[in-house]
């Protein structure tokens, strides 16, 4: 087994405490699950597994502010356009027929809420999330783009920072797109600004928000 084992800095910003990350190479699916087993369920950390490479990443407080903030961003939406959810959290996705597992930063169920609504998601069964949120300020040599497409994940945003992709699912890859489809009243520029905002108060971001959302419905 051949392992690189590295924390690593970004290159967008010196100043961002975002993630360390330790990459292993040569694993099997078994060798995989077995150091996911040998892990409590209580961490921080994440695994994210493709097709016999591992990196698992330790969250820093950057990283995590922004998956809060963006968490508190969706359910604003989800529920001031009377949408369902079922959140996942980070919890671990695994399709051993795919080889591939990863535990997100945020996973959702919200078109798909009712198919698994009320029980334990089973991936060989239920459909994938509906939208995924992944936080990478630091570089990260997953190729998480073809990860989440090979499990059909319809809707993948990935936030770096400073900058939002959203990605639609399309004919088995990613395609980027300037709006989310499940969300299309807002432009990303609402999420910087609401990033902002909640730097300073995320109860009054909140709040501001959560009008403006009711305003833009409204019109």
């Amino acid at each position: 087994m051949v392992t690189t084992l590295r924390p690593q800095k970004s290159t967008r910003d010196e100043n961002l405490s975002g993630e360390q990350r330790v990459t292993f190479h040569n694993l099997s699916w078994t060798q995989y699950q077995q150091i996911l087993s040998a892990l409590p369920q209580s961490r921080s950390a994440r695994l994210t597994y493709a097709c016999g490479t591992l990196e698992i990443s330790m969250p820093l407080e950057d990283h995590e502010r922004a998956s809060e903030i963006i968490n508190i961003f969706i359910r604003v939406l989800v529920l001031e356009m009377g949408l369902k959810l079922k959140s996942m959290g980070s919890t671990t996705l695994d399709r051993k027929d795919l080889d591939r597992g990863s535990e997100p930063d945020k996973a959702y169920y919200i078109q798909n809420q009712p198919a698994v609504a009320g029980r334990t998601v089973n991936l060989q069964n239920d459909p994938p999330p509906d939208l995924i949120v992944e936080i990478d300020i630091t570089h990260t040599d997953m190729d998480k783009n073809r990860l989440y497409a090979a499990m059909g994940v319809p809707e993948f945003w990935r936030f770096n920072g400073h900058r939002l992709r959203i990605y639609q699912l399309q004919a088995d890859q990613y395609i980027e797109i300037e709006r989310s489809p499940t969300f299309p009243i807002i432009a990303k520029t609402d999420l910087y600004k609401f990033i902002d905002d909640a730097k300073q108060d995320e109860i009054s971001a909140e709040k501001v928000f959560r009008l403006w959302v009711q305003k833009q419905l409204a019109t």
